[in-house]
């Protein structure tokens, strides 16, 4: 049995004014267990996860409030009116 290979992936997001930010998704349990990002002295959030091939939904936290990934063109409708983010990660 081959051995699937995780991708890295960055997440980014430019919020110079936030205080945090965190993303969350099916693959971290949503809220159960958010991801922090970093904050660069630009004022991008950023995080690198190693992820296995997939498709993937997400959303951002950003100072508690639900924001969309502005760089992600794919998008999904969620149980709660609004989208989640929709990130593939393919093997490679």
């Amino acid at each position: 049995m081959a051995k699937t290979l995780k991708q890295k992936i960055t997440f980014s997001f430019r919020a110079p004014e936030a205080q945090s930010v965190q993303l969350a998704g099916d693959f971290t349990g949503w809220e159960q267990s958010p991801v922090a990002l970093q904050k660069a002295r630009d004022g991008v959030w950023k995080k690198t996860l190693a992820l296995p091939p997939g498709t993937y939904e997400y959303r951002l936290l950003v100072d508690g409030q639900w924001a969309d990934d502005p760089q992600c063109p794919s998008r999904r409708p969620n149980a709660f009116g609004s989208q989640n983010c929709v990130c593939a990660v393919i093997a490679s």
